[in-house]
């Protein structure tokens, strides 16, 4: 059974760095994506 747990254990922290990674991920595009849309908003001709 311990071998178990330890496996469930180990299953468990690589979901939960999985999510932080991926909230990071977001995070890094939504800043590019707002970053876009400031640079594109600052050089329209109009």
């Amino acid at each position: 059974m311990k071998p178990f747990a330890v496996l469930v254990s180990v299953c468990f922290v690589l979901l939960l760095s999985g999510c932080n990674t991926m909230e990071g991920i977001g995070k890094d595009v939504g800043a590019a994506g707002d970053a876009l849309e400031k640079s594109a908003s600052d050089n329209k001709g109009y």
